[in-house]
């Protein structure tokens, strides 16, 4: 409820009328009435007219917040007569009224004296109203601004309720506009945790004086006990736990202090994201970092409140550690409960050409270069609108190619057509490919004779031929394309071909074949897009990365976070078709600046032994899974390149990654902590002592 506007309302409709009584001071009735256009057609006429529609909005901006207001601060049980009982009074006080003004006529009073004797009653109402508010006019002004210049959109504030008395507000920090913001979504006054080396600066104290603020300083014990304390007796506190405006976009540390606090407080914490004002200019975030809007749609997201989950068992520094850990496991369940993954893939990534700009790079690859958003989306509607007679709405069709951009736009052109693309591993023999084309019941297989040449793969075509399957070849397709269809693709590359559902099918990918024929594993758009939620929680990456995929397209790391997540989040992607080039790979990683970097400790190992100490100048993440990394490859990546290898674990029907190690959280050894939003437990393994059975569940 912003109760704001009653008293500007009531402020306005005393200037309006005040300088309607200036206008007609000297008119008075002459005779006959006088139509539209004549009173037009003066200046006085318009003058009249514009204060009788300022007015009309003036009485709108009155009445309507008082009225919201009785209405929600009014008891069910009792709401029905109060509103009654208001109607009754309206009408009351507009009779009064009419007999006012009458006898003020009466008495010769001209309609200028009538508006005026209105205009000043109105502002000394409007004056009164203001000194009166039950709301803080301070937080209902910026509630005014935050909506009408950033179209702000709340979504889940009835949470904040349900924390009770002991509430800690804990959101993200993407600008300097932040604390205004969590300031103008509460109904009580809350209390503000400031960085006491923040809460000295010039531009900040204004602020301070405006709000109920404390400094927090890690260093002074006492000032986080105050803030307990504060809690402890029933305010809510605002808190941003990474203590600093974020420089990558993403979330950063998580200060132990904030999470203290909720524990000892043993307070419940509602996490909020905002989302929007980071793309404004008071943000630390570099251009180059995000694209920069004046005015862009801010969106905030409150979830449910939730206790940390901290061992009663743990003192001192380790329980302090541990609150720490927890209220970043809050925060990065923030980030990724509050991705949408509503969508399917191929809409995803005409979502991130629209936000990022259609023209910026997507793919890369030796052969064809550089591909944009928009050459790449086209090229995929075209290419759809010819596999599409292929098979069936729904059906799979087998896709073999290697990595490159023809293989990037084939994938999204079967999406976009609403087919499923079934990822064949190509390297995995000839028997293994076909139980999977069985498997999946697949009718063609899309590939390239180039590629069938140089990969020397025509006995596995021709075993496919034997078998009943259809090759359509990419060459004749692209024969068959023509100005009309490359027209056609260009103008409408923002819509796929065949509208698909979240939860339909978007891939099939198959296992390798080493625990015996190969399982096929079917993807939905919402499985790859909530694993790539999930990473995106936990690893920072944006416009000024790059990643280089040497991981095929058919393996399921190499489609969901080598591609699609990088699609989705705007990062450019640079595919190499063979991860065993270990002299060239570092040189093409040196050659694009790429940051991003995907592989096993085999090809990791073979790259350390061929590249330059410099070829990995730019490398920011190095990320391995699929085999155990030696400490021997570790010892040489960080001492030749002063890079530390980043672990993780996945399974294809987990659409990968269950686990990673990241910058915030690393441990030598180990695969990480699992995702955001996994449930797990151990079961035990019999006849295996300290063994057991990983089980995981999630979306």
């Amino acid at each position: 409820i912003v109760l704001l506007p009653t008293p500007v309302g009531a402020v306005l409709i005393g200037l309006f009328s005040l300088d309607l009584a200036w206008a007609v001071a000297d008119v008075y009735a002459r005779g006959a009435p006088v139509g539209a256009m004549a009173v037009f057609s003066t200046v006085t006429g318009w003058r009249v007219g514009f204060d009788l529609f300022g007015l009309a909005v003036a009485g709108g901006l009155f009445i309507v917040p008082a009225f919201a207001a009785l209405q929600a601060w009014t008891g069910k049980e009792r709401r029905a007569r109060a509103i009654a009982a208001t109607n009754v009074l309206s009408a009351a006080f507009m009779t009064v009224g009419a007999l006012v003004a009458g006898l003020l006529q009466a008495a010769g009073l001209r309609p200028g004296g009538v508006f005026a004797v209105v205009g000043f009653a109105s502002l000394a109402v409007g004056a009164w109203i203001f000194f009166t508010l039950p709301t803080s006019a301070f937080r209902d002004f910026l509630s005014i601004l935050y909506r009408a210049i950033f179209r702000l959109e709340v979504r889940g504030l009835e949470n904040v309720a349900k924390a009770g008395p002991r509430a800690i507000i804990a959101l993200n920090h993407v600008s300097f506009l932040d604390a205004g913001l969590a300031l103008s979504l509460l109904d009580k006054e809350p209390v503000f945790a400031i960085d006491s080396a923040i809460a000295q600066r010039w531009w900040v104290k204004p602020f301070l004086r405006a709000t109920r603020a404390m400094p927090l300083d890690p260093t002074k014990p006492m000032q986080t006990r105050t803030l307990i304390h504060a809690v402890k007796a029933g305010d809510t506190l605002i808190i941003f736990p990474e203590g600093r405006l974020t420089v990558t976009g993403s979330l950063m540390k998580v200060y132990d202090g904030a999470g203290m606090i909720a524990d000892k407080a043993d307070a419940m914490v509602v996490p909020v994201r905002i989302e929007g004002l980071e793309r404004t200019p008071f943000t630390r975030l570099q251009p180059q970092q995000i694209r920069r809007a004046l005015f862009p749609k801010v969106v905030v997201t409150v979830l449910e409140p939730v206790k940390l989950a901290v061992d009663p068992d743990l003192r001192g520094k380790n329980r302090r550690l541990a609150a720490g850990a927890a209220l970043y496991q809050v925060m990065s369940d923030l980030v990724y409960r509050t991705t949408s993954t509503d969508r399917t893939v191929i809409e995803a990534v005409v979502e991130a050409a629209l936000a990022q700009g259609p023209s910026r790079i997507a793919v890369d690859d030796p052969l064809t270069g550089p591909m944009s958003y928009r050459r790449m989306l086209a090229g995929a509607r075209v290419l759809g609108s010819k596999l599409m007679p292929l098979a069936a709405e729904g059906r799979p069709l087998g896709v073999m190619l290697p990595n490159a951009n023809a293989a990037a736009i084939a994938t999204l052109a079967v999406m976009s057509a609403g087919r499923v693309p079934a990822m064949i591993n190509f390297s995995s023999g000839t028997t293994n490919v076909l139980a999977a084309c069985r498997a999946a019941e697949i009718g063609t297989v899309v590939t390239s004779r180039g590629f069938v040449d140089k990969g020397r793969l025509q006995p596995l075509v021709d075993a496919l031929t034997e078998a009943g399957i259809a090759i359509a070849w990419l060459e004749d397709v692209r024969a068959r394309v023509g100005l009309v269809d490359r027209l056609g693709g260009l103008w409408r590359w923002r819509r796929p071909l065949v509208a698909r559902r979240p939860d339909d099918a978007a891939a099939i990918l198959f296992t390798s074949g080493s625990e015996g024929t190969p399982k096929g594993v079917v993807l939905s758009s919402r499985n790859m897009l909530t694993n790539a939620a999930q990473a995106h929680a936990r690893i920072d990456f944006g416009r000024t990365d790059k990643v280089f995929n040497v991981l095929p397209l058919f393996h399921s790391f190499g489609l969901t976070v080598g591609f699609v997540l990088p699609m989705v989040s705007g990062v450019p992607v640079y595919l190499y078709p063979s991860p065993l080039h270990y002299r060239i790979v570092p040189e093409l990683v040196y050659g694009t600046n790429s940051t991003i970097l995907f592989g096993t400790d085999t090809f990791l190992t073979g790259y350390a032994r061929a590249a330059h100490p410099y070829d990995f100048r730019s490398i920011r993440y190095v990320l391995a899974g699929a085999e155990p990394v030696k400490e021997q490859t570790r010892r040489v990546w960080a001492e030749k390149f002063g890079l530390r290898i980043l672990e993780g674990y996945g399974v294809t029907e987990a659409a990968p990654v269950i686990a990673i190690n990241t910058p915030m959280f690393n441990r030598f050894g180990t695969v990480g902590r699992l995702m955001p939003g996994l449930e797990h437990r151990l079961d035990p393994v019999p006849g295996v002592e300290g063994a057991g059975r990983l089980v995981v569940r999630g979306p």
